[in-house]
């Protein structure tokens, strides 16, 4: 009986040391990407555990006002650090659905500017908008158009409304409400030339086949930063725009 308690026991403590040396290789290795309890670094290229560290930062419904400020200090710092010039901005209660907690604007630094400008949202959106931008537009604004994108033209990150403006009480609440949610509309590149969602998502727009490449790409890159990006290719409320929200679900169309 001693013997077979010993035998486990030293099965155990090698399956343990086993572990160990599997967890040191990958922290010294894998891509810090990949492992989810290395720090989000918005320089680092896209990986599997990018999302879930982003979702860190995210408020829950019933987090507290020290809660609300402790992560929202948090994701100030992590984006301050990154070169983005980011100011916390008002939150809003209207006493119904449409709450806005951890509110900031982006004003500046080593992103490409939204315009028009001084769009309010929750701050882990902004994380997601600066690693999509990084991480995803610039690279493939470079590749496909040969400019850089100068500014991202948006419809707005707040909307007091449920989803689809639909006046039933019983439908859910939009991310805008909660200003968790980007309507990008298109890009303008350093060289002035325009891409634009509405003309140019199918390749017949003045921006050509490589407009809707480039679109395509965003939409596709944004899968992975976004938990929902909604493109034309979704349905005809979005033949405009790209949706791109932090919201739990998630759906990539």
């Amino acid at each position: 009986m001693k013997r077979g308690l010993a035998d486990l026991w030293d099965l155990v403590w090698q399956a343990v040391m086993l572990a160990c040396a599997a967890f040191g290789l990958l922290h010294v290795f894998a891509p810090p990407q990949d492992l989810p309890w290395r720090p989000l670094d918005l320089d680092q290229p896209l990986g599997r555990a990018t999302a879930a560290k982003v979702a860190r930062f995210d408020l829950s419904p019933d987090a507290s006002p020290e809660q609300v400020g402790k992560a929202t200090d948090a994701c100030l710092r992590l984006l301050r650090d990154a070169g983005i010039r980011v100011e916390r901005a008002q939150d809003r209660d209207d006493g119904g659905f449409c709450v806005v907690r951890g509110a900031v604007r982006i004003t500046g630094g080593a992103v490409t500017p939204l315009a028009p400008a001084n769009v309010v949202m929750q701050c882990p959106l902004a994380v997601r908008y600066v690693l999509w931008d990084r991480q995803v537009l610039q690279p493939t604004a470079r590749e496909e158009m040969g400019a850089a994108p100068a500014r991202v033209r948006n419809l707005g990150s707040y909307a007091c409304r449920r989803i689809y403006g639909a006046q039933d009480e019983a439908a859910r609440p939009s991310e805008h409400a909660r200003a968790n949610a980007l309507d990008v509309a298109g890009v303008t590149l350093t060289d002035g030339r325009s891409i634009s969602v509405q003309a140019d998502w199918d390749g017949e727009g003045p921006a050509g086949m490589a407009g809707s490449r480039l679109l395509h790409r965003v939409r596709d890159g944004a899968c992975g930063v976004f938990s929902t990006t909604l493109s034309p290719d979704y349905n005809a409320a979005h033949a405009d725009h790209l949706h791109l929200d932090g919201a739990k679900r998630g759906v990539c169309r």
